[in-house]
């Protein structure tokens, strides 16, 4: 299951941790698009919507924070 970062913790994460963030959720997601395409069955099938989300949410607080 994939861990949901509240507005709130994100904003007390440093920069790094963003971006380390921002870096780990894209990957996963590419990860997810490209075993769908491939054909595989996802065990989760929300899970994409959550992790475009997540970085929806992290580019939101960070580019409020500019």
């Amino acid at each position: 299951m994939v861990d949901i970062l509240k507005a709130k913790d994100i904003r007390e994460m440093d920069d790094r941790e963003k971006e380390r963030a921002l870096l780990n959720l894209r990957e996963e997601l590419m990860m997810l698009h490209s075993n769908q395409t491939g054909g595989g069955l996802s065990d989760n099938p929300s899970k994409a919507k959550i992790l475009r989300k997540q970085i929806a949410r992290i580019l939101t607080v960070y580019n409020e924070e500019r």
